[in-house]
């Protein structure tokens, strides 16, 4: 099947196209690597999320991403704070082009996800003897006008993974079309992301736990300059019926610390720095900590978080899983472009509610930091993180034991 004519053809045409040779300026980090290729646009958060969940049950792992335009300024803010991650452009299918990627990354496992493939690029991986997972399959990626016309192409390609996994079983009736018998596909959820439990210091836990006993908290995470009025007027509104009420502010972007020290006591707010030590008492109205590794602190200390950069234009707001999996219901603006699927998902599931002005937020924080109010969004978030758990482990052991045998471990 390998020498079919359509292969042949796709093959020549290819060649008669320029190679785009691949950026070389990012080194190949040493040890192992996965890489993903993220065939779908709106699939980045749920590959990212995969690609956290590697590296943080293998050490020493790295992963590769690959996507169609990685200059797209939200592709590259998603990426850009994953520690281990690489994200880059999937190369052009000319020989040349794919030759230059794989002697550069030399991946050990490849998961391809969606569809839209790229028959050079896949046989001359699984030639130089990466293995090959496709995940996430769906029959739109599978419609092209190379699929529709050279299928013996589709087929030897296909032919090439070792697991397929489809979200659809229409998907899988396009795939058996194409060649794969019905023994050779899997039928599984959609890969959703699934959000990182953010790690904390134990100790402040239940220090900080213990000076709150009794209060309320809630937290405004990545508060933008223009929502910092919101913020403070929220609180104020939320005061008058929760006189105890604590509320945490992260600031983000240009907002810093001490403007919102300053803004907070010119209208009569006890503020305290949580950055600088201290602990709130009775009389704390408002604590600031800039530091980003609080924020698994914050989410599970707080039944109600605001999720900042999403009332003011070009930020699109912050990844709302994090504060679900962590127990933490979820309030946010209209402008959530990076983010828009997951809080979506958390929307119509009942586990967040989007608000547009400071007496919105006001109301909500009152309504929700009640603890029965504050539970059942709670639980309905951690309904929709483990929604898509059962495939994360499932292609996880699927990475584990592929990465072992190329080792020589198995």
């Amino acid at each position: 099947m390998a020498g079919s004519l359509g292969l042949s053809a796709y093959r020549a045409l290819m060649r008669r196209g320029d190679a785009g040779l691949p950026d070389r300026g990012t080194a190949r980090p040493d040890g192992e690597l996965l890489w993903i290729h993220c065939g779908a646009v709106d699939g980045l958060i749920a590959v990212l999320d995969l690609a956290a969940r590697q590296i943080g049950t293998r050490p020493g792992l790295n992963v590769l991403v690959t996507v169609h335009d990685a200059r797209r300024r939200d592709t590259l803010h998603s990426a850009a704070t994953l520690p281990g991650v690489t994200l880059t452009a999937l190369p052009e299918d000319h020989p040349k082009s794919v030759a230059a990627f794989l002697d550069h990354w030399s991946p050990d496992l490849c998961i391809w996800t969606w569809g839209g493939l790229r028959p050079n690029l896949i046989l001359a991986a699984s030639d130089r003897g990466c293995p090959l997972f496709l995940i996430d399959a769906d029959t739109a990626g599978f419609d092209g006008r190379r699929d529709r016309w050279l299928p013996d192409v589709a087929r030897t390609v296909l032919a090439r993974f070792a697991a397929v996994m489809v979200r659809s079983p229409a998907a899988a009736r396009r795939l058996m079309q194409l060649g794969l018998t019905r023994d050779d596909i899997e039928v599984t959820t959609a890969l959703l992301p699934g959000g990182q439990a953010l790690p904390c210091n134990e100790d402040d836990v239940s220090e900080l736990a213990s000076a709150c006993v009794g209060r309320a908290i809630w937290f405004a995470n990545g508060v933008q300059p223009e929502e910092l009025q919101t913020v403070l007027s929220a609180h104020r509104h939320a005061l008058r019926l929760s006189h105890r009420l604590l509320l945490v502010i992260r600031p983000a972007g240009d907002l810093r610390p001490d403007d919102v020290m300053s803004e907070a006591r010119a209208q009569d707010f006890r503020v305290l720095n949580w950055d600088d030590g201290n602990y709130p008492d009775e009389t704390t109205q408002i604590l600031i900590s800039e530091d980003i590794r609080d924020l698994g602190l914050f989410y599970r200390l707080a039944p109600v978080s605001f999720l900042g950069g999403s009332l003011a234009a070009g930020h699109g707001g912050h990844d709302p899983l994090e504060a679900a999996a962590l127990g933490s219901a979820v309030l946010y603006g209209p402008r959530v472009s990076r983010f828009m699927q997951s809080y979506s998902r958390l929307a119509a599931a009942g586990a967040a509610r989007i608000i547009n002005d400071s007496s919105a937020l006001g109301t909500a924080i009152t309504r929700l930091v009640a603890p029965d109010q504050a539970a059942v969004m709670a639980h309905a978030g951690w309904d929709v993180v483990s929604e898509g758990a059962a495939l994360t482990d499932q292609i996880s052991d699927l990475v584990q034991d592929a990465l072992d045998a190329q080792a020589g471990l198995s």
